[in-house]
């Protein structure tokens, strides 16, 4: 059993970072998701492993120094929120098309524009889609407490290096400033230089080991023929990655004739949504989709053969939403519900939309 400690959601996937054997941060703060940058700072992990942590002076510079310290092989990560995002799309594309992995964490804030601190859920498309230019995804992983924020770290890393990709950690207001219970893992030690050369020196910019040849990064091609056939490679990946690393969890599933589809803190409150309608005798479950990319298609098209409707439930005006109707692909009616600008729902609201958009509807 590892150390037991009651932390907030950024507080805990910061030390889950240091426990993790990062190596490198690179951030700027921004509510709501600057307790991440000031706990790296009040902990001093240099001292503890050597990690370095680096207030940039902006999001911009922070993405790019993201972008040159994942060219070395080292495990390197950021944070931000909304907006902060928003900057770094340009670096975020780089990295992908330079196949590259670094874990970045989104703590969503309402928007659009400098919107408001308090929480959302309206990052969907720009996690999901590819935020910047190109043909590009991220694989994302949703946390619905703080447990999970600090153990999709080592998640998160893990999938980075598997595919040579950048990996976002799409959470929220709520869950990054809530506080619960969460169990720490033992601290790994941090890789040496000659494990990183003998790990990842085929691609990373280790040097000239033994006078090889350099590494050579960059996500430019200006030969449309080898662009093209870097971008298939690309897409090959993704679809490696629906194959084989899909998450999901389902929650009274087995019978119902109702399903919610939600994600993060609309998971947590859509599971009160099915006591609720259970208490009532209306038989409802839910599907929580771990991974945003790659979606959980294949389970939604199963649950979609034999129940009688889906609600979308998420902070935003709907946009996972499109996901599920193209998963159902209208076998069975799939409605939106969600509060906008930083309003959290409450159960019984769902409840209610449930009723009048699917079961009444």
């Amino acid at each position: 059993m590892g150390e037991l400690k009651l932390m907030k959601g950024n507080e805990a996937v910061a030390e889950a970072m240091i426990r993790e054997g990062v190596d490198g941060y690179f951030g700027y703060p921004i509510t709501p998701q600057s307790e991440v940058i000031e706990y790296l700072t009040t902990e001093e992990p240099h001292k503890r492993t050597g990690m370095v942590v680096l207030q940039a002076e902006s999001e911009l510079a922070a993405i790019n120094m993201l972008y040159g310290a994942a060219g070395t092989g080292k495990k390197v990560a950021t944070s931000s929120s909304s907006p902060g995002i928003s900057l770094k799309q340009e670096g975020i594309s780089y990295i992908a098309g330079s196949e590259l992995p670094c874990v970045i964490i989104n703590v969503v804030r309402g928007g659009p524009g400098l919107g408001t601190i308090q929480p959302s859920q309206a990052d969907y498309f720009q996690a999901t889609k590819g935020g910047g230019h190109g043909d590009y995804h991220l694989y994302v992983l949703a946390p619905s407490s703080v447990q999970e924020m600090a153990d999709f770290v080592e998640d998160a890393f893990e999938m980075a290096f598997k595919y040579r990709t950048p990996v976002m950690i799409l959470s929220d207001g709520v869950i990054g400033q809530m506080m619960e219970k969460v169990e720490l893992k033992p601290q790994k030690k941090r890789l040496t230089d000659a494990e990183v050369i003998k790990k990842y020196g085929s691609w990373a910019t280790v040097g000239r080991v033994g006078g090889r040849e350099r590494n050579i990064i960059t996500s430019l091609d200006l030969d449309s023929h080898k662009m093209e056939a870097h971008n298939i490679h690309l897409q090959s990946k993704y679809e490696q990655m629906k194959k084989e690393d899909v998450r999901y969890e389902e929650l009274q599933t087995e019978d119902a004739e109702y399903i919610i589809v939600a994600y993060g803190s609309s998971a947590r409150i859509s599971q009160k949504v099915i006591q609720l309608a259970r208490k009532d005798g209306i038989k409802l479950g839910v599907l929580r989709p771990i991974t945003l990319f790659p979606f959980p298609e294949k389970p939604i098209q199963e649950l979609a053969k034999r129940v009688k409707g889906f609600l979308a439930v998420e902070m935003s005006a709907g946009q996972m939403v499109e996901d599920v109707k193209l998963a159902v692909n209208g076998k069975v009616k799939v409605e939106h519900y969600g509060r906008n600008g930083g309003i959290v729902p409450t159960p019984g609201e769902v409840y209610e939309a449930l009723k009048q958009k699917i079961i009444g509807g």
